[in-house]
C-alpha cells in the first residue's frame, strides 16, 4: 500500500514537473530574443536547426538553443527550415524566428528599373548589385533574350520599369524573366483596351510609340497629348521628328549634345530623314506611356516645344505658325537665362 503511495506521489510530481516544463517552454518560446539591434543572419544550404542554433547562441541572439531545437522537434518542423537571409528584429521571439525560417520567409533586396531607361542600363543595373546572382557576363544581346525564352526578339522596351524584391543570390536571368514577362502582360492588356483608330499594327508598333513618348516628357498628364501628336503624324505621313529616337541611334556616341549634323545623318533611327516608326523601341517604357500609346488624345495637336519652365512642360500646337511661335519663345527664355546665369553662378 505504501508502495502505491510512493508510485502515486512519484507520478505526481513527474506530471507536475511536466506540466510546469511545458509551460517553461512555451513562455521561453513566446518570449523576446535578446536582440537590441536589428540584423540580418544568413541560414546557409544544408545547415541543420541544431547548427543554426548554435550560431544564433554564439551572437548573443538565443539563450537556450537545445530548448528552441526540442521544440522545433516536437513540433515536426526541424527539418522543414529554409535557407537564406533573415531578419533578426528587436522584440522577435524563438516561436516567430522559427516560423519565418520554416516559412522561408527570407530577407528581400530590391532593384529598382527606371522608365525610360535603355536595356544596356538595366544590364548595368543588375551587374552592379551585390546580392544579384550574376550568371550573364559577357553574353550579347540575343543570347541573353534566349535564356530568358524570348530568343529573337529584340531586348530594348521589352522590361517592365517596376521595383522588383527578390531573395540574395536570384539570378539575373530570373530577374529579367520577371520584368519581361510583366512587360508583356501590361502590353497586351493595354492593346485589347487600345482606342481602334490609332495607326498601329500591332503591339510591338504600340511599345516602339510608347518608348519615345516616355523619353519625350516626364510629366504624367502630357503624356496622351504627346502620343496623340505622333499617331496624327503617322496618319498624315509627316515626319515623327524626335530627338530621342536620333539620340538612341547615335549609342555610345552620344555625347549630351545633339547637332545639326547628327539630325541630317540618316539612319533606321533617325525620324527627321524617315517617316514612320523606328524600327524598335528605344526605352523602357513605363505603364502611363503604354497607355498614352494605345489610347491617345485626340486634341488636334500637330506639334509641340519644350515651354522652358522647371517641371519640363510643352507648349502643344495645332498649327506651324503657332509652333514657330512657341519655338520663339522658348529660345528667347533660354537666351535670357543663358544672360543671366554668370551674375548668379
Amino acid at each position: 500500500m505504501r508502495a502505491l503511495r510512493v508510485i502515486a506521489v512519484v507520478a505526481v510530481l513527474a506530471a507536475l514537473a511536466a506540466f510546469l516544463a511545458a509551460r517553461w517552454v512555451e513562455h521561453f518560446m513566446n518570449s523576446a530574443m535578446p536582440i537590441s539591434i536589428a540584423a540580418t543572419f544568413e541560414v546557409r544550404k544544408g545547415s541543420t536547426l541544431g547548427s543554426v542554433a548554435r550560431e544564433l547562441q554564439a551572437r548573443g541572439a538565443l539563450t537556450h538553443p537545445r530548448v528552441w531545437v526540442w521544440s522545433a522537434r516536437r513540433q515536426g518542423v526541424a527539418r522543414s527550415i529554409h535557407a537564406g537571409e533573415y531578419r533578426l528584429e528587436p522584440g522577435m521571439t524563438p516561436r516567430e524566428l522559427l516560423d519565418k525560417l520554416v516559412s522561408g520567409a527570407v530577407l528581400l533586396r530590391e532593384l529598382t528599373v527606371v522608365e525610360g531607361s535603355t536595356f544596356r542600363d538595366l544590364l548595368r543595373a543588375l551587374d552592379a548589385h551585390p546580392s544579384v546572382g550574376h550568371t550573364l557576363t559577357g553574353l550579347d544581346a540575343e543570347a541573353i533574350m534566349a535564356r530568358i525564352g524570348a530568343p529573337g526578339v529584340h531586348p530594348e522596351g521589352q522590361f517592365f520599369p517596376d521595383t522588383y524584391r527578390f531573395a540574395a543570390g536570384t539570378s539575373d536571368v530570373e530577374i529579367l524573366r520577371q520584368a519581361h514577362e510583366q512587360l508583356r502582360r501590361r502590353l497586351a492588356a493595354a492593346w485589347q483596351a487600345r482606342d481602334a483608330s490609332v495607326p498601329l499594327a500591332n503591339e510591338y508598333e504600340a511599345l516602339i510609340l510608347a518608348s519615345i513618348v516616355e523619353k519625350e516628357s516626364a510629366l504624367p498628364v502630357e503624356r496622351a497629348r504627346i502620343a496623340g501628336v505622333f499617331v496624327r503624324r503617322l496618319r498624315t505621313g509627316m515626319r515623327l521628328q524626335t530627338d530621342p529616337t536620333v539620340i538612341y541611334g547615335l549609342g555610345e556616341s552620344y555625347d549630351g549634345n545633339i547637332r545639326r549634323r547628327d539630325l541630317q545623318a540618316d539612319s533606321a533611327y533617325n525620324t527627321y530623314t524617315r517617316r514612320g516608326l523606328p524600327p524598335t523601341p528605344i526605352a523602357l517604357p513605363g505603364e502611363g506611356a503604354i497607355q498614352a500609346a494605345t489610347r491617345p488624345d485626340d486634341s488636334g495637336a500637330l506639334f509641340f516645344v519644350a515651354t522652358g519652365e522647371p517641371d519640363g512642360s510643352h507648349y502643344f500646337s495645332a498649327t506651324l505658325e503657332e509652333h514657330n511661335a512657341a519655338v520663339r519663345r522658348f529660345l528667347a527664355r533660354m537666351r535670357t537665362r543663358g544672360a543671366r546665369a554668370p551674375a548668379g553662378s
